[in-house]
């Protein structure tokens, strides 16, 4: 049993890679190593899927401010292909990462600049958290505060599994943005 369930994670794992062009190297050590542990974070993957209350630009512009606060290569070019699938168009994805407000519509902006407040533990975020509750309501409040969380969890994994990667150019809708043009946006 122990053996099947193996390769039925590892193909599932497998598919994920396939799906969205990522490695998941840390994965397959982790489900090596302990099945139990693989487990966990297979569950955690399921939380970290919620989304209440708010619209997918707003949400990817959290998970995507927690991702580039914690990796600019590999987890965030993933994250980048999951907006892409949820329907948020290059053009936004482009102001998210290059930290232009003035491009991004109300609500992005105000999930962006909350997002980079909380990550940066700014006397602001309190301020932004407050005009976040009031734009989105509680559950919307939940899902940025949970996506911010949640997204930050798996760069910190995989450098704790030394699978951590330097920075690498992004791809959005066919053009790349270079790591230093990212960096600056932070």
């Amino acid at each position: 049993m122990t053996t099947m369930l193996k390769r039925l994670f590892s193909r599932q794992v497998a598919a994920f890679e396939s799906h969205y062009h990522y490695d998941m190297g840390y994965a397959h050590r982790l489900l090596r190593a302990s099945r139990g542990a693989f487990l966990r974070f297979a569950l955690f993957g399921r939380l970290a899927q919620y989304r209440a209350g708010v619209a997918p630009a707003p949400y990817f512009a959290a998970r995507l401010a927690a991702t580039l606060h914690e990796d600019c290569g590999p987890c965030t070019q993933l994250v980048l292909r999951m907006a892409e699938e949820a329907g948020v168009d290059a053009p936004t994805l482009r102001a998210i990462v290059g930290g232009d407000l003035a491009a991004l519509d109300a609500d992005t902006a105000l999930a962006l600049r909350y997002a980079r407040a909380v990550l940066a533990h700014a006397p602001a975020a309190d301020e932004l958290c407050a005009a976040a509750e009031a734009r989105f309501g509680e559950r919307g409040l939940a899902s940025l505060a949970l996506a911010i969380a949640w997204t930050r969890v798996y760069p910190t994994l995989k450098r704790g599994l030394g699978a951590a990667h330097a920075c690498e150019r992004l791809e959005i809708g066919g053009q790349y943005l270079a790591p230093a043009a990212v960096q600056r946006a932070l």
